[in-house]
């Protein structure tokens, strides 16, 4: 990818973008989805969809995932109580995917694993299924932690995060 057109493409993506490829009604889905998965373990999930980086980024010609670890930690998903916060990251102009995950999960769940998931919903966006790639890796994401840190009964859900994603 050359500077020029990847300039070109940044500045031509904006929050519109974004917004198309997830519509109000499908954003309101994958909030129900990161919330009920979250009532089944003790981590969060952030889902973020930009359409472009911000200037500084390109003009230091940083990729996704120092946007991806730089939300990571602005986004405090660093920061929840049990380090197992996980935070899946589009970037729309340059079609890149990235799965965040603190080390808490990290522990227990190896890079073969996120770059699996990344693939699956690499699938599903070149097919245009926005909803349903993230609904994907949100399960995919709901299953470690379910599996590393499920909710004892009776413990209390404490939301330490929003839910809702994030799209701009």
């Amino acid at each position: 990818m050359t500077g020029l057109s990847r300039w070109w493409r940044h500045a031509w993506s904006d929050e519109s973008d974004a917004r198309r490829a997830l519509p109000p009604a499908e954003l309101t889905r994958l909030h129900q989805r990161v919330a009920a998965s979250e009532a089944r373990h003790g981590g969060e999930i952030r889902v973020v969809v930009e359409a472009a980086l911000p200037w500084s980024y390109l003009w230091k010609r940083l990729r996704a995932r120092d946007r991806a670890i730089m939300l990571f930690g602005k986004l405090r998903v660093w920061d929840t109580e049990r380090n197992n916060g996980v935070l899946i990251y589009l970037l729309l102009a340059d079609h890149a995917i990235e799965i965040v995950a603190d080390r808490g999960l990290s522990r227990h769940v190896g890079p073969e694993h996120w770059q699996a998931v990344v693939r699956s919903l690499g699938e599903h966006l070149r097919r245009g299924d926005f909803e349903g790639g993230l609904s994907e890796a949100v399960d995919a994401v709901d299953a470690m932690l379910v599996q590393h840190f499920a909710r004892d009964a009776g413990e209390a859900d404490t939301n330490e995060l929003p839910d809702r994603p994030l799209v701009g």
